[in-house]
């Protein structure tokens, strides 16, 4: 039986600083090659459809198949092999949660609000916040680094934040966007990251190879995330209405756009083989594809705060 470790919901001791110039190592934005498919019919059923008793078949392991979700009043909700190491649910908040993500072990993990506040719960190390500093725009996502010892924040203007081992390798935050940045993800080896604007412009830093981008495409709703590929050469973006587009070596299993969802999709997730994503929505719905296993909803646990993220065990 894991001992549940109380979370550090320190926010001082700043060890990252965002850099407002555009040092970019390499940028790229425009639409190349486009591997995407969207409105396809779903491979998956909604979570409607689904019962719990099956759910739980397969995700008993600690092999990957197990995820989070957290909510916005940073309430964690676990599902399948995935453990429960603490919450920011019963914590006054400053700003509401926006993101998750795992340790490298799966033995703990990182929220992040929107004023760049930092939790850590269980071996997920502390490294720092920009909860004391006065940003420019609010915080969007935190992406640790691949030994887990750093994360970066980034926020909405573009602008990117490096604590503990990540380090910094250009951000948007000195220009002028079309569409506020939604999501991040790292390179393999850390040395480069990915941020995605709503309109799925995509912009690469460091040894992150540019893939494509919907930058130039009319979209019928906002992309809320992104997922690397498990070997570094590819990502998946994923729409609010649950398209899904797919770039290098990321490969398309579905999509929900034909599916309707109650709410509105919020992040994306790639399996631990790489082979499946997971989709959740804000009312605590998921969707999963390829081999993506179904290990349960929050909404079975009564959230009552919507759900803003999505980690992988």
């Amino acid at each position: 039986m894991k001992q549940r470790k109380p979370g550090i919901t320190r926010r001082t001791g700043i060890r990252g600083a965002r850099v407002t110039t555009a040092a970019v190592a390499a940028v790229s934005v425009g639409l190349v090659g486009i591997q995407a498919l969207t409105g396809s019919v779903a491979t998956a059923a909604p979570p409607t459809a689904k019962v719990l008793s099956n759910a739980l078949s397969g995700c008993s392991a600690p092999n990957g198949q197990g995820y989070w979700q957290v909510s916005a009043n940073g309430g964690v909700f676990t599902n399948g092999a995935a453990q429960f190491y603490g919450s920011a649910g019963g914590t006054r908040l400053n700003k509401p949660i926006v993101g998750m993500s795992p340790s490298v072990d799966g033995r703990g993990y990182w929220l992040v609000a929107s004023d760049g506040g930092v939790f850590s719960f269980g071996d997920a190390p502390y490294e720092g916040s920009t909860g004391a500093m006065h940003l420019n725009a609010p915080i969007v996502g935190i992406v640790p680094t691949p030994d887990g010892q750093g994360y970066w924040l980034v926020a909405s203007d573009g602008g990117v934040f490096s604590f503990g081992d990540a380090a910094y390798y250009g951000s948007e935050g000195a220009r002028v966007l079309n569409k506020p940045i939604v999501g991040m993800a790292s390179t393999k080896d850390g040395r480069g990251y990915w941020l995605v604007a709503a309109d799925g412009g995509i912009f690469s830093f460091g040894d992150a190879t540019f893939y494509g981008s919907l930058g130039a495409l009319a979209l019928n709703k906002p992309i809320v995330g992104m997922a690397p590929a498990r070997n570094g050469n590819g990502y998946v973006l994923a729409a609010s209405d649950g398209g899904v587009f797919t770039f290098g070596a990321s490969h398309f299993y579905g999509s929900a756009a034909g599916s309707a969802p109650n709410s509105a999709v919020v992040g994306v997730a790639g399996t631990f083989t790489g082979n499946g994503y997971t989709l959740t929505t804000s009312g605590g719905g998921v969707y999963n594809y390829g081999d993506s296993s179904f290990c349960g909803v929050s909404g079975s646990a009564s959230s009552n705060s919507p759900i803003v993220g999505l980690a992988f065990y």
